[in-house]
């Protein structure tokens, strides 16, 4: 197993093998033995051992996938002639859809950046890069100075797997970094660093920096601050462009998805919003509550209209409609 652990760290990420281990040794820890020698019976108790602890089913279905990588890995060193966890019956994974803020909760976390301290500067800058850009909190961090034109207004970011892509920058984005750049960064920058955004110390600005700065202007501007960080401002770049009626294939561009289907998750957020106020406004998509039903018909027999106060068959102004 450790060899496994091994050569894993030197292709996923640090958090990925660490997963990894940690679901290995649990079963390990319920097999009473070294799993190299499971059986498919063996990984299926597993499993239904894992649903009687309650675990939800994308972790089973993770530590699923731990076991299938663990036993293919075997399997090409010849140490098994077979792979028991290929068939394991895993759990439906339900498709979650990603939060997203209103526009209208973005511009209050962009007002509550306002200021003109070097660090309110900063602030501002980057929650418009961070949604102006839909960049992810790594590639917003990692961002040096040279990489963002303010003349053509475009930010050239390295995404993953070092792969650089070019996103276009609004007016209020390329405004806010051009005065943070002018009249907050050299007040910060006293490391010389390449970093666009720097702390109060000189140094990078890390993700933690970035989650406790989007957590405070949470809290400022009356969103709850618990619910607010930096890919939730990533959702909302993508969401509001779907809704605006950019098209899929550029949204994807733009966030750097390697597979489209990525992206397509963000029409269905599109079309539940839509969904959502259609059933809170329209009239005839309400259900009525309690009298509601009376009401209306009472209020159609009277004088005025319960919901907008003109007589029926009268236009707002007090005419008598023309015919369609």
């Amino acid at each position: 197993m450790k060899g496994f652990l091994a050569l894993l760290a030197a292709r996923r990420a640090p958090r990925t093998v660490d997963a990894y281990r940690r679901d290995l040794a649990d079963l390990a820890g319920f097999l009473g033995r070294s799993p190299a020698d499971a059986t498919t019976d063996d990984l299926q108790a597993w499993l239904a051992d894992l649903r009687g602890r309650g675990q939800a089913s994308s972790s089973i279905a993770r530590r699923a996938a731990a076991s299938r990588s663990f036993y293919n890995h075997l399997v090409l060193l010849g140490r098994r002639e077979d792979n028991p966890a290929a068939e394991l019956d895993l759990p439906r994974r339900r498709t979650r859809l990603p939060r997203t803020l209103s526009p209208g909760e973005v511009e209050r976390l962009i007002q509550a950046a306002n200021g003109t301290t070097p660090r309110a500067l900063r602030d501002r800058a980057l929650v418009e890069l961070l949604y102006g850009a839909g960049l992810r909190v790594s590639e917003a961090v990692g961002l040096d100075r040279g990489r963002i034109d303010l003349d053509n207004r475009v930010v050239r970011c390295l995404g993953k797997g070092d792969k650089e892509r070019i996103v276009p920058l609004g007016r209020e984005g390329v405004e806010a970094v051009r005065r943070y750049l002018a009249r907050g960064r050299p007040f910060l920058d006293k490391r010389h660093r390449p970093e666009l955004f720097l702390n109060a110390q000189g140094g990078a600005l890390t993700r933690a920096g970035a989650f406790l700065i989007l957590r405070r202007l949470a809290a400022k501007a009356g969103l709850d601050p618990t619910r607010v960080h930096p890919h939730l401002l990533r959702h909302s770049f993508a969401t509001h462009l779907l809704e605006g009626g950019a098209d899929l294939r550029s949204v994807q561009e733009m966030l750097g998805h390697a597979d489209l289907g990525t992206t397509e998750i963000y029409t269905h957020v599109s079309d539940a919003r839509r969904r959502d106020t259609y059933f809170s406004a329209h009239p005839h998509a309400r259900r009525p509550r309690g009298n509601e039903t009376n009401a209306r018909r009472s209020t159609y027999a009277g004088s005025t209209d319960h919901h907008d106060g003109h007589r029926p068959g009268h236009d707002l102004a007090g005419r008598t409609p023309e015919p369609d």
